[in-house]
């Protein structure tokens, strides 16, 4: 007999199909700033939740929420921290997976997800970016929904401009988190050059990253040290500030 009771993503994925292909254009004049809010597969994950209660009260912000299959894994209902999917808050538009992606067979014509989450979102959160997603991204790599939404950015603001006049550069913000030897790696250290020098907006008027650097504490792991995700209040913080909310 089958059962009616889904698992995540699969439960996203079916709720998914029963509706309209997203798209961007569908939500071009609602009159709200558009956060695209990413997690990846590290344990400040569970600050998720925290992070989009802050932003709740916030009638003029639609949040769309990206999750790795790694990052899910944290929020099954472990704990009171760890509450089950799908989360809830009211202004959170919609949750996507990676499954999400090719859910339904592609033909020409169709939307893109991640083309369209791009083309949606004002600013892109990744809080907390993983050593293994700060990787995949400075190589170009685009395995997953969320590293194919960053590999397709408009870096320039150029892509979706109608002149150049009319252009609009687009930040990704991102808050790494990882265990005290992978924040203080040498590979790492490369890693957040390229993000922090190469492209971001501190350095150059071309650039298109901020980089929120992780804080010292004890890490879930034990160890004690740096590479802790910034706190999830100075993260949310930043999201206002930088949408003048």
């Amino acid at each position: 007999m089958l059962s009616n009771t889904f698992s995540e993503p699969t439960k996203s994925r079916v709720q998914n199909q029963m509706q309209p292909p997203f798209k961007a254009s569908d939500h071009a004049n609602d009159r709200r700033a558009h956060v695209l809010l990413a997690a990846s597969g590290s344990v400040a994950t569970i600050k998720i939740p925290n992070i989009l209660g802050a932003l709740a009260h916030h009638e003029n912000l639609s949040i769309i929420l990206l999750l790795t299959k790694s990052a899910s894994a944290f929020l099954r209902g472990q704990s009171h921290e760890q509450p089950e999917l799908p989360l809830s808050s009211p202004n959170l538009f919609a949750t996507f997976h990676d499954e999400d992606e090719w859910n339904i067979p592609w033909v020409r014509g169709n939307p893109i997800l991640h083309i369209e989450l791009r083309r949606w979102a004002d600013i892109m959160v990744i809080a907390p970016l993983s050593a293994n997603t700060l990787a995949k991204i400075t190589g170009g790599f685009s395995d997953n929904i969320l590293t194919s939404v960053v590999r397709a950015w408009d870096t320039t603001g150029l892509v979706e401009a109608k002149s150049v006049n009319e252009r609009k550069r687009k930040r990704i913000v991102v808050a790494p988190a990882m265990n005290t030897a992978m924040w203080r790696h040498p590979v790492t250290r490369k890693q957040i050059r390229i993000l922090e020098d190469e492209w971001g907006l501190g350095k150059s008027e071309e650039g298109w990253f901020e980089v929120l650097g992780p804080k010292e504490k004890e890490l879930a792991c034990g160890d004690v040290g740096d590479g802790a995700m910034k706190e999830w209040t100075d993260i949310v913080t930043t999201i206002e500030e930088r949408l003048g909310l």
